[in-house]
């Protein structure tokens, strides 16, 4: 079915430019990967984008298109118009997101967003609407050359971070201005490094809400002559950046994942809901942490989960059950812990979403809690109990993501086979590189 937007959405971005004297829009959609692309358009052409569309070369994007396929069609979404604050006010600057059709006006099976809005509609047609809240950690540093942190901060300090703190307090403002709330903002345990966690809201809002928060981080810190970046391990002596997900579904208005005669406070649903998640966690893996590096965040030590496991408190495992705050039934979550912030929220949601759904559909048997720190069990007791671990590697990652349904079914068939075949090109220049870490080790005693 060919996409169009409504009149009065349209009218009112319309209005909204003319009397915020916008002269510039950006129409904004990721590649594959979730890196942020765009075309510019003049006010003067934004009706006939908002209706028409502006036309691109998909074949130049990475993980879209073949060289004869390569037409692309921009639409606007008008409910995403907002101004950027960071521009000047005269002549200012907005944007919004947008669909990526095909010249027939057809949704196109590798936008990412669009696989999020599919996956989406799904449970939707079940009377659902998944909400998510991220924890975005990411350090501050000097340049982009190396890792030297602005400060030597730890966590939730305040006194001997002051430079970092003003960043934050500037980049929470101009998220504010944005439309995207801020629940908390802190320092994070290792050097130079930050949170920022947002008010949960819809999945696909808050998909285009990290997206942006991304660039609004990385702006706020260049104006301000510092380099802020997502990298999951930027140096190998200090926590890696994550990106807890707190995690429920609604319906009719009510949270679904709320009982109140459980002692957690959380329903079958969401109790099926996790065990998907846990079955499903190593083929997710490659879309929660798709880079070579992410896979040095998840190792033992630096408070990032290594094994597939839950708990009401421990801060260990995959799956946390934060706690319930009493009279507010939206506060019963799960708190996802494996991803990174460098990841493509719209089909890391998406995989998410999918697993958990396949959990309390096909009712999934979850396992008991592991209370204890689960990095103080040995291997064998591990193996006893069924506490299995995440993939070690991308390569790990990639041989679990190339024979699952689920992937196959949530990101279909375009998206899962371009991200396998750019992750297989990542990997073999990874393997190919020798690191400094390498000549120092073994060039004086070889």
């Amino acid at each position: 079915m060919a996409v169009q937007h409504d009149r009065a959405a349209i009218d009112y971005v319309l209005h909204s430019a003319r009397e915020n004297d916008v002269k510039f829009v950006r129409l904004w959609f990721t590649d594959i990967l979730g890196h942020l692309k765009g075309v510019a358009t003049t006010v003067e052409e934004l009706e006939d984008a908002l209706t028409r569309g502006v036309g691109f070369d998909g074949s130049s994007i990475q993980g879209f298109a073949r060289v004869d396929e390569s037409d692309m069609v921009l639409l606007p979404d008008p409910t995403t118009f907002r101004i950027l604050p960071w521009r000047p006010r005269e002549k200012a600057v907005a944007r919004m997101f947008c669909d990526v059709l095909t010249p027939l006006r057809e949704p196109f099976a590798g936008d990412p967003r669009y696989v999020l809005k599919r996956n989406l509609e799904r449970v939707a047609n079940l009377g659902f609407v998944f909400y998510v809240g991220p924890e975005l950690e990411y350090f501050y540093f000097r340049d982009a050359n190396s890792a030297s942190p602005l400060d030597q901060g730890e966590y939730f300090d305040q006194s001997s971070a002051a430079d970092s703190t003003d960043l934050r307090r500037e980049t929470v403002l101009t998220l504010g201005e944005m439309g995207i709330p801020v629940k908390y903002s802190h320092h994070e345990a290792a050097p130079s490094q930050h949170e920022i966690v947002l008010q949960y809201m819809d999945a696909l809002t808050m998909a285009d809400s990290v997206i942006t928060s991304r660039l609004v981080i990385k702006e706020v810190a260049l104006i301000n002559d510092v380099y802020a970046t997502f990298m999951p391990k930027p140096a190998a002596d200090m926590n890696g950046s994550g990106m807890h997900l707190g995690l429920s579904l609604f319906r009719g208005g009510g949270n679904a994942f709320y009982d109140a005669g459980d002692p957690l406070k959380l329903s079958a649903l969401a109790r099926g809901f996790m065990a998907g998640l846990l079955r499903h966690a190593r083929e997710t893996a490659l879309i929660t942490n798709q880079w070579v590096n992410s896979y040095k965040r998840l190792v033992s030590g630096y408070e990032a989960p290594v094994h597939i496991s839950w708990a009401s408190v421990n801060r260990s495992d995959l799956i946390r059950v934060p706690a319930y705050k009493l009279g507010r039934e939206d506060s019963v979550r799960l708190e996802y812990r494996a991803p990174d912030a460098a990841c493509n929220p719209y089909l890391a949601f998406s995989v998410l979403l999918a697993a958990g759904m396949a959990g309390i559909q096909r009712e999934y048997p979850l396992p008991p809690p592991v209370e204890e720190d689960v990095f103080s069990i040995s291997e064998s007791e591990r193996a006893i109990r069924g506490i299995g671990s995440l993939p070690g590697t991308l390569l790990e990652a990639m041989h679990e993501a190339e024979d699952s349904d689920l992937l196959h079914e949530a990101l279909g068939e375009h998206v899962l086979s371009m991200l396998l075949t750019n992750k297989r090109i990542e990997w073999d220049k990874y393997r190919a590189e020798v690191t400094d870490s390498e000549v120092q080790r073994y060039l004086p005693k070889l």
